[in-house]
């Protein structure tokens, strides 16, 4: 039965499939280790980070690397300047090896480095196991108009982000917070009006935003570490939790009817994912979908979900309109093969490789 819930009670991914990979961007000093660090303490979760630092010597890599599972480090300059690829794409092959099994890679880029270049390496990565899962930038709300935003025209960096982190505003004199916030979110918004907005402390935020988290307990094989440090973190990590709306599928989804879901998600879904069957001409085929901000992923399935469901995501997520948007599609007539549905779904299967 479709129902709304808090990620909380655990939207577990199948553990086939694409490791989504995130870029966590931000000017020198934003806040971007918090956030990581923030994001290593989910129960459960299984993260490989790729540490880019702007110099000879590794240093943020010695911040992480007790915490995870796996670490790749970049250095000598910002990953986004290499000559080739090929550093950055041994670091994804590395991490998105199935003998991991991990959630996500988080990518930590340099101060210096440019959001929409990166985004770019992600998205056309030769790497056949990752697919983009998103570019989060942390602004300091203190430094920002002093060190980012200083023309008039808003940053270019904003156009890559898909979600953006408001820090540090709880240092700003109360008079001001508000006004700040609302002035960072309408300059962001001018140059990306698809970009959600999350004010946040210390860079906690809801982790279901950025990856799937495997459960409220830790797995058998998880390193020791991790515990301790969620443990020596208790009650100082709490977060605003994102909302959920979920629908199981039955039966076959229409295709055109998911394509118009996954192009238009419901107003506040940050992320939208799935498993579905869908009626062939010969017979039924499963899909897996993603969608981040704007970006779509579609693959294909080792065969059809006996039950599907949709999820949509969000911080801001309003249950008037995404309850009735996931139950659509799974109400849509899919009796017979929809052959416009169909083509548009097999564009982003084909632009998904």
């Amino acid at each position: 039965m479709p129902n709304q819930q808090d990620t909380r009670n655990g939207l577990r991914p199948p553990v086939w499939g694409r490791v989504p990979v995130v870029a966590v961007t931000g000017y020198l000093g934003a806040g971007k280790t918090s956030l990581l660090n923030h994001l290593l303490r989910a129960p459960g979760a299984r993260i490989g980070v790729v540490v880019n630092d702007f110099g000879t010597l590794n240093v943020d890599a010695a911040l992480v690397s007790g915490q995870i599972d796996e670490v790749a480090g970049i250095s000598g300059g910002c990953v986004c300047c290499l000559p080739d690829a090929g550093g950055f794409d041994d670091a994804l092959e590395k991490l998105a090896h199935p003998r991991l099994r991990l959630d996500a890679i988080v990518v930590e880029a340099s101060g210096a480095a440019d959001p929409v270049t990166l985004a770019r390496m992600i998205r056309f990565s030769g790497v056949e196991r990752v697919r983009p899962g998103g570019v989060v930038e942390v602004i300091d709300a203190v430094e920002h108009f002093r060190t980012v935003d200083t023309w008039p025209d808003p940053p270019l960096r904003y156009a890559a982000a898909t979600l953006v982190v408001i820090g540090k505003s709880d240092l700003l004199p109360a008079a001001e917070r508000e006004r700040t916030v609302e002035r960072i979110g309408q300059r962001v918004r001018a140059r990306n009006r698809y970009a959600q907005l999350v004010v946040a402390e210390a860079g906690r935020i809801d982790p279901a935003l950025v990856f799937d988290t495997a459960s409220q307990t830790e797995p058998e094989d998880e390193l020791p570490i991790a515990a301790l440090m969620r443990d020596e973190h208790h009650g100082h990590e709490r977060h605003e939790h994102a909302r959920a709306a979920t629908v199981a599928l039955s039966g076959p989804v229409a295709p055109g009817a998911l394509i118009d879901l996954l192009e238009d998600p419901p107003q506040g879904a940050y992320r939208v994912k799935g498993r579905v069957r869908v009626r062939g001409p010969r017979a039924e085929r499963g899909y897996l979908v993603n969608v981040v901000g704007r970006m779509i992923h579609v693959a294909p399935l080792p065969e059809p979900p006996a039950t599907g469901e949709l999820v949509a995501i969000g911080p801001d997520l309003g249950p008037a309109l995404a309850q009735p948007a996931l139950a659509a599609v799974a109400a849509a007539p899919a009796d017979w093969p929809d052959a416009a549905g169909l083509r548009r779904l097999h564009r982003y299967r084909r632009l998904s490789d």
